[in-house]
């Protein structure tokens, strides 16, 4: 059965609700993954779906974790945003439609030159050594090269 809205906020808290129901922001330098670059992956906090890898996360001083690309890219889909008097290409989390950030293309040439900024409420990190347990397993492989 699927979650109400009353649901769905009790269980992951009012500033991921905003974000990923509303497409609100968390203000710079404040999220809980910004600089944290410990091994693991990044799940929708709504839907527990995976997007992202600690090996694909750096430093690239926006304010919010980024990323060179997700996992797959069939994880995500891409909006045009033209909110706040500016075109950004919103991105959302397949299954659920989470509103997770949006993508530059101002990151690390080297890597492709993407730059996924992605607000910390909308994810959930796995730790490596929780993967199996999680439910991750299938993933372990993106670590072992």
């Amino acid at each position: 059965m699927k979650e109400n809205k009353e649901e769905l906020r009790s269980r992951i808290g009012d500033l991921a609700y905003e974000i990923t129901q509303n497409a609100a922001t968390e203000r710079p330098f404040t999220g809980e993954y910004d600089n944290f670059f410990e091994e693991g992956i990044y799940v929708d906090v709504v839907s527990g779906e995976v997007l992202f890898s600690s090996r694909d996360k750096y430093n690239s001083g926006c304010g919010w974790p980024a990323f060179t690309r997700p996992i797959e890219n069939r994880m995500l889909t891409n909006h045009a945003d033209f909110s706040h008097n500016m075109h950004r290409v919103e991105v959302r989390s397949r299954e659920a439609g989470s509103h997770l950030g949006h993508v530059f293309p101002d990151g690390p040439q080297d890597k492709g030159g993407l730059r996924y900024c992605i607000n910390s409420a909308a994810l959930k990190f796995i730790p490596f050594e929780e993967m199996e347990a999680a439910g991750y397993g299938e993933y372990i492989k993106i670590f072992k090269n």
